[in-house]
C-alpha cells in the first residue's frame, strides 16, 4: 500500500514540476537593471554636470567601473523575452578626477525616442 500511495505522490510532484517548467518557459521574460528617467538624458551638460546632481536626477548608479582611467556609472535596464523583441536602454557616463561628466553614451533599442 505504501508503494502506490508514494507511486502517486511521485507523480503529482512530477506532474506539478512539468507545469512549473512550462509556465516558465511560456513567460520566457526576465529583466536586469533598473528604471531611470531618460527625459533627463538631454540636460547632462559635459564638463558641468557633477556625480551629485547625476546621483540626483538618476539615483544610484546600477553598475559602477574605470575606463581608460575614469570613473563610469551605468544606468541599464535590459528586458529579454524567449517569445519576443528585447528592450534595452542605458547610460554610461565618464567621470574626471574631480567628478564632472567628460562623456556620456545613451543608447535604447526603442525607435521612437
Amino acid at each position: 500500500m505504501n508503494k502506490i500511495i508514494l507511486s502517486q505522490t511521485q507523480k503529482h510532484r512530477t506532474t506539478l514540476l512539468l507545469v512549473l517548467l512550462i509556465a516558465i518557459l511560456i513567460a520566457g521574460c526576465a529583466t536586469i537593471g533598473n528604471d531611470f528617467p531618460t527625459e533627463m538624458v538631454p540636460t547632462i551638460k559635459l564638463n558641468e554636470t557633477t556625480q551629485q546632481e547625476i546621483k540626483d536626477m538618476f539615483g544610484n548608479p546600477w553598475r559602477v567601473g574605470i575606463e581608460d582611467g575614469m570613473r563610469t556609472w551605468t544606468y541599464g535596464k535590459y528586458h529579454y523575452c524567449l517569445f519576443g523583441e528585447a528592450s534595452t536602454q542605458d547610460l554610461v557616463l565618464r567621470f574626471d578626477d574631480r567628478g564632472i561628466v567628460v562623456s556620456y553614451s545613451y543608447n535604447t533599442t526603442d525607435l521612437d525616442e
